[in-house]
This record gives structure tokens, sequence and C-alpha cells, in this order.
């Protein structure tokens, strides 16, 4: 019945797929990946310091004579650290703070490369930054019911971020990241003979760690989610742009 339809010189339909298109360009595709090594390098150096000394203060000077702000309870590394606990960590304090400032400069170099060509390009102006008709609560709301309903991304949503995905780039890339490179630095005793007003306006060097631990906590919360979004989407299709840059439209018939 389909070839009555059409003249003998008229094939019938058939299902193809677009062709790929271009969704990561190579620049943020190794931005993007070099973040995610330091990243996780950071994070697990971080971790291995924070056993060394688990109790938080706020101000300028803090050791186990000081009252802290906060203690995580886990046992330290060192025995001199009163954690209420009757055993030691191992201790890897040596390594751990030399990775972590080796880590911390391959993310704030990737970082500046990143940020300097996405200036140069309009990267930000074009990708990250909502468009006007999106920067209400509707826009916000409408993408968090699709989510809650799991319902199919669009094809326009397929090709590049919505409204809750840029806004949570940009607190990333102008809050976060900018606040963990800062409170991160103010822990140099040489940066803060040399910047001493960038670590005062902090509270002091033992507030900048404390600001640090919770900043850190916030970009590992961000990774959690962004992480369960991508397994949403599509974990397959989603890690395949990463990859190579390229995402395939919806089928549609010629």
């Amino acid at each position: 019945m389909l070839g009555l339809c059409y003249s003998r010189d008229v094939s019938a339909p058939t299902l193809v797929r677009n062709p790929a298109t271009v969704r990561h360009s190579g620049v943020v595709r190794v931005t993007h990946w070099l973040t995610v090594i330091s990243f996780f390098a950071l994070l697990l150096t971080g971790a291995e310091i924070v056993v060394s000394h688990p109790r938080f203060y706020w101000g300028e000077v803090g050791n186990v004579n000081t009252t802290p702000l906060f203690t995580i309870p886990i046992p330290s590394s060192r025995d001199t650290v009163p954690t209420g606990y009757g055993y030691v960590m191992p201790d890897q304090n040596g390594w751990s703070r030399y990775l972590h400032f080796e880590s911390a400069w391959v993310a704030v170099l990737t970082g500046l490369v990143y940020g300097i060509w996405s200036l140069w390009t309009g990267h930000f102006r074009r990708d990250l930054f909502p468009a006007r008709g999106d920067r209400n609560w509707r826009a916000f709301w409408g993408v968090i019911s699709r989510y809650i309903r799991r319902a199919p991304q669009d094809e326009a949503e397929a090709r590049s971020y919505n409204v809750m995905q840029r806004t949570a780039y940009l607190a990333v890339i102008f809050v976060l990241f900018p606040l963990v490179i800062w409170t991160g630095l103010a822990l140099s005793p040489g940066f803060n003979s040399a910047f001493p007003f960038a670590v005062n306006v902090l509270g002091g060097r033992q507030s900048a760690r404390t600001l640090h631990f919770f900043v850190s906590g916030g970009l590992l919360l961000f990774v959690v989610v962004h992480v369960w979004m991508v397994v949403l989407a599509g974990f397959r299709s989603r890690m395949r742009g990463m990859i190579t840059g390229r995402v395939e439209g919806p089928q549609e018939r010629i």
C-alpha cells in the first residue's frame, strides 16, 4: 500500500539520523578533562591534609590549645591532635601537600586558558549567559519540572545548555572557582606576607582555611549533581559529546 502513494521514481520514506553537530569545541573538551583530573587530585590530597588536623577555627590563630569552630569526627594522622579516638591514621601529609599545590596550579592555568579563550571567542556570552527570555523563575521551573517528570530533552537542549546549567556553570566559574583559589592562596605564609589585606578581609588564615573547606564542599556538591544530571540526560551520549565534541540529532523521516 505504501508504494501506491509514490511514483516508481520516488523511493519509500526511510528512517535516518541528522548529521552529527558540534556541541563542544576542542578547547572546552581539553580544559574540561584537565579540570576533572586536577579536581580529583585536589580532592584526594585535600582529604589527606584534613585528616592531619580535622579541626577548624575562625580568626588568625588555631591550634590544639584553641577552641575549634567545629571538628570533623574522624581520627587524625597525628597523635598530637585531640580527636577522641584511641588511634591515628597513616600520615600522608607530606606528599599530599606537594601534589595538592601542583594540582592547584594545573587547575588555575587550565582555568586561565579556558577563560581567555571564552572571552576571545564569545563563548561566555553565546553559550553560558542565559538569554533575556530565560532570566525568570518560569524558565527555571520549566527545567525543574522536566527533570522531575523525567521528560526527554528537546532538540535545542540537546545542542546547548538549559538555563539551570548555564546558571550553575557561571556560579562555578565566576564565584566558587575564584573563591577556592583565593582562600587557598590565603593559607600560604608567603602570600600572607605579600598581600596581607587579601587574607585579613577573610578574617585571618584560619578563617580562610575554614572557608576553603566549605567552598571545596560546594564544588564537590556541584560535581555530584553534574554527574547525576549527565546520567539522567543520557550518560553515553553526553560522554561521547564531551570526548568527540559531536552529538547526533533526533531521528526524522525524509
